[in-house]
Formats: structure tokens, sequence, C-alpha cells
């Protein structure tokens, strides 16, 4: 989220009391100079700079309080100098009264679109607490992490996703991002996390997992067409174009009793496997996004698999990490940032890819990004048949 310090300091507790002091003191200093000085210095067009400073960090009826007091120190001015009825005076009290009227009417507007976005960023992240339910800590012989990354633009809801899974011997993990942001893309996360959920414990491969998974994204997809042909491309229909819904998403295995990771990539980035102070991407073979494959007729997917020994530490990500860019235009180098940190624990891992993340974009992403760092601690037979420590 972002942090802007000046709305931060100024609209709570002591912060907004001590700023409003640098407003109320200039229009003292500026009356009191201007009748000391002088008849031909003339200080009393500075009293427009009271009311446009405290529109930097207070709300418009503040902003108009202190704005009236300008013109009253403008009054007072020519009450002590007696050229109260002076054209002149009279142009320079009409002129702040107008500009006064200005900053306060930008201040209103500035805060209703304030109290708009604070309210679409409050269903954003319960949206986001409900449906991306935290991961477990251990999960047999694996430490987990995660962590969720909103983007700054315009407080939209993105799409990005992550859930874990205990089976009979072992975890299964999903990452994945929808195609779009807003309530369309949380519908389709929240349907693919649902189907994860109500099929990964069973016995069923990955390759058949991911079937699964594809399916479901791509009945949500054609469903209400089927129910109407008369609907089919008429493009008369409610809500996003279901056409184009897809979900890049990797899936995985990790066995108890065998130091390996199952993978199957659904046009997911490839993970990272840190080893040794290196990092190495898992290119396993790319198969179509979830909800493609079906309507494509190519719903395959191919099962690889890697070694994940006790100490080596997983890191699967969004291509809003990746995709994250500086002033220059840089892409995040993530796989050589991590390489320095593959000896830290999964949280601290997260932490630092966090900070320098948000470092290389200046604090502001351009699009959510989801993290999930696994590392295996315990060597195969050593782990619990369940979620928690073993």
């Amino acid at each position: 989220m972002s942090f802007r310090p000046s709305a931060a300091l100024g609209r709570s507790g002591w912060g907004r009391h001590a700023l409003l002091l640098v407003p109320l003191g200039l229009i003292a200093a500026v009356c009191t100079i201007d009748i000391l000085s002088p008849p031909d210095i003339h200080l009393g067009p500075l009293l427009v700079a009271a009311p446009a400073i405290t529109a930097t960090f207070a709300r418009a009826r503040v902003t108009a309080l202190v704005g009236t007091l300008a013109v009253v120190g403008q009054v007072i001015i020519g009450l002590e100098r007696n050229v109260l009825g002076t054209e002149n005076l009279e142009v320079q009290i009409a002129s702040l009264v107008v500009v006064s009227a200005l900053v306060v009417l930008f201040s209103v507007a500035r805060d209703r679109h304030e109290r708009e976005l604070t309210r679409v960023r409050s269903v954003a992240e319960t949206a986001q607490r409900v449906l991306l339910q935290p991961l477990p800590s251990r999960s047999g012989p694996l430490e987990i992490a995660h962590l969720y990354l909103p983007a700054e633009a315009e407080a939209k809801m993105g799409g990005d996703l992550y859930a874990a899974a205990r089976r009979s011997g072992g975890s299964r993990l999903i990452i994945g991002d929808v195609r779009g942001k807003g309530l369309a893309a949380i519908n389709l996360a929240a349907l693919v996390l649902g189907a994860f959920r109500a099929a990964a414990h069973r016995q069923a491969t990955l390759t058949n997992l991911g079937i699964h998974l594809d399916g479901a994204v791509h009945w949500d997809a054609v469903q209400w067409t089927q129910a109407d042909p008369a609907r089919s491309g008429s493009g008369d229909h409610d809500g996003p174009d279901h056409d184009e819904s897809f979900v890049t998403a990797a899936v995985l295995d990790f066995p108890d009793a065998e130091p390996l990771v199952h993978l199957i990539s659904c046009g997911h980035p490839p993970a990272l496997l840190l080893r040794g102070g290196s990092a190495t991407a898992l290119e396993a073979p790319s198969a179509l996004p979830l909800g493609l494959g079906n309507r494509l007729g190519f719903a395959q997917y191919e099962t690889a698999t890697f070694g994940f020994e006790v100490g080596d530490m997983l890191l699967l990500y969004t291509d809003g990490v990746i995709e994250a860019r500086d002033g220059a235009g840089t892409f995040y180098p993530l796989a050589e940032r991590v390489s320095a940190w593959s000896k830290d624990d999964p949280e601290a891992l997260l932490r630092h890819v966090r900070e320098d993340l948000l470092t290389h974009v200046d604090g502001r992403l351009g699009d959510d990004a989801a993290m999930v760092a696994i590392r295996r601690v315990a060597g195969p037979g050593s782990g619990a048949g369940r979620f928690g420590p073993p």
C-alpha cells in the first residue's frame, strides 16, 4: 500500500495540529510585517499561500477556515494602513477570496476521491483475505511462507492466487495469476481455488488435477452459453468476456517420503530452486493456461520431476514480481537477488524480496505480486501426515 507522509501526518494526532501552525504562523507574520513596513511595501498578496499550504495536509473544512483567516488578515492590513477602501486592496481581497474558494473546491473533490478509494481498498483487502487463506507454516517436512503485495494502480483487486492442500503422504500447492483485474478476476480466482481445494487431497495424479482445473475454468466460461445458445457470440450477456478468461498456474506435489518435487506448469513463470548459493529456474514443459486447454482441444499436462533435498528452497512467484520496473524501465532481477539470500529461512527470504522489490519500484507496483517460499527441513520418513509441525 502506498504511504503519503503529508496525509498520514497531517490528518492524525499531533501531526495535524503541528502542521496547522505553519499557515497560521504565515498569516500572522505577513500581517505584522506588512503593517510595520514602509508604505511602498505590500506583502498582503503572500497570504494566498496559507490556504494553499493547508490544502496539502488538511481537509476542506480546515482549508476554508484558514482561507477565511487569510482574508481577515488582509482586511486588518487595510484597516491599519488606512487603505481599506482603495481599489488596489479591494482587488487583492477579491483575488484572495477567489483563490481560497478554488483551493477549497479542489480539497472537497480530493477528499471525496480519497474516501471512495479508501472504501474500495477496504473491500479489496477484505475480499483478498477471504479468498487467499493463509498457508500453513509447516506441512510435513516442509516449511512454507507466503507474501501478497497489491498493486498501487487504482487499488483494483487482482487475481493472484495460492493455496495448499494436504494429501496422504505429501503436500500439494498451487500458485496462479488470473488474466485481468477487478471482480471478474476475483471470481475466477475463487473458482480455481475452490476446484483445487476440492480435488487436491485426492490421490489423482498432477496431470489429472491439471485437467480438472482446466475443465472447471472452461465450464465457467461456457456454461451459460450452452444453456442459451442464442447468446453465443451475440455479446448479449452481463459481466466480462468469459471467452478470454484464463489462468496461468503452477501445481506442485511434494511427497514426504522422497526428496523430490513434481510440477506441472500451465503457462506460469518457472519456479526458482535455491541451492548452494545459486538460483536455478525449474524449466518444466509448459502447457496452455487453465481455461484454454479444453477450449482449444489441447488439455494435456506433462509432469516434470526435480530433486528437492533437505535444505533446498523453492521460490514460486507471479509475473507481477519479475515484470516490476524501476524508473529506468529495468525489470526486477529476481533470480540474481535471491541467490544472495538462499541460506535464509522462507520468512526471511520473502522479507528480503519484499523490501528489495519495493525499493526497486520506488514503492509503487504496477501489478499485484504473490510469492510462496518452501523449504524442505526434514528427510524422508520424518514428516507428519497433516498440516503443522511433524
